[in-house]
This record gives structure tokens, sequence and C-alpha cells, in this order.
């Protein structure tokens, strides 16, 4: 499974016809980073910067997500604030920063390494009051506000049918990279509350979760 775009980085061919010894399931993470921008900006319309969290030392992943990022920004005409973190303490750092910096909400890129820390972003968050979305649903378990993004269950779930057909004797170069089929809205109400925020109601609407 891939976060960024598998041709773009170089792993396969075409999505189509994979070439080589790879195929997969691309997770749609860079692509539902402008969605994860709008939502947010529907959550706290009257935001005028919006801090964007990435890891730096993944490159391609990270840049090709801060221009969807970037793009959704301008768009809003809302400015972009970007902070960088590769280690727990840069974490620390950064939400430093971003506070003095009086951003109006953060964005939690869907790196692999900021995932594996949630409840040190989610408490960072509810400690400076910022209203935060992410890509994976781990955060809004831990308490986060908001996430949308691929279902991982599922994105597993198409691997290893894949896996079983190459195992079978299918090659990799003849199957096509699938995209993967579920993009979920999770909202925890309780975390909402607790920042006085009142979520819209088509915005409540679309959620395919909602933790009271």
């Amino acid at each position: 499974m891939q976060g960024a775009d598998p041709v773009a980085v170089g792993l396969v061919d075409s999505l189509n016809r994979p070439g080589g010894n790879l195929t997969g399931i691309g997770l749609l993470a860079a692509e539902t980073a402008g969605k994860c921008f709008d939502l947010l900006l529907e959550l706290v319309p009257k935001a005028t910067s919006i801090a964007y969290l990435r890891n730096p030392t993944n490159p391609a992943f990270a840049e090709s997500e801060t221009k969807e990022v970037q793009t959704a920004a301008r768009a809003h005409g809302v400015k972009p604030l970007i902070f960088n973190a590769s280690r727990p303490s840069e974490i620390d750092t950064a939400f430093a920063d971003l506070v003095q910096q009086r951003a109006d909400a953060l964005q939690v890129s869907s790196d692999g390494f900021l995932l594996t820390h949630p409840d040190q972003i989610v408490a960072l968050a509810e400690r400076h009051a910022i209203p935060a979305i992410y890509a994976w649903p781990q955060y809004p378990a831990v308490g986060g506000l908001m996430s949308y993004g691929t279902n991982i269950r599922d994105a597993w779930r198409q691997a290893g049918i894949y896996t079983g057909r190459i195992l079978k004797g299918e090659k990799p170069a003849d199957l096509p990279v699938q995209q993967a089929t579920k993009i979920e809205l999770v909202i925890n109400l309780k975390t909402a509350k607790t920042l006085g925020l009142a979520i819209p109601l088509p915005l409540l609407g679309r959620a395919d979760q909602v933790i009271e």
C-alpha cells in the first residue's frame, strides 16, 4: 500500500500497467489532503491562517500532499503555515511555533511517522485549544476533533485479495494498481464541545462515524 502517487515516485510505470514486479493499493492519502483542508474550513469558516504539520524526511510524499494543501488554501484565500516534524521533540517545537504564529486551526499530514504519535499530537492540540483535522481515525479515537481519509481496514482487504491472486500465479505487472474505495469522515463531538465548536448540521450529516 502506498500513500503517495506510485507513478510520481517511480514505483510503477502506470496505474493500469504497473510493469516490473510491483502492484498494490493506492491509499489516496495525498489526494484527499485538499478535501481535509476544505472540511476544516467548513468547521472554522473564519480562519485566516491554517497550520499544516508534515514530515519533511518523506519528501516525495510530503511534497505531493503539500501541493494539495496549498492549492486548497489559495482557493479559499487562506494562508497556509507549514511546520515540519520528524522526531517527537520536533512535534512539540512545531506546536510552540504554530501557537506563536497564531494559527487558527491545524491540519496534520497522513505521514506514517506522525501517525505513530497520535496521543502526543492530540494532547498538544487539546492543550492549545486548536481545532485540528487528521487523515486517520486513530486520532479521533484518542480525542482528536475530526479525520477524513481512507478506511485502512478496507485497503488491507483489497491488498489481501491481490496477495492471494499473486500467490496463485498471476504476475504483479498484469494487475492494475487499485485505488482505495472507502473514504470516511469521523467527528468527535465530545472534543468539539470542549473546544466550544458547533458542528454544522450538513457536515455532521456527512459523517461516517460520530464519537460522543
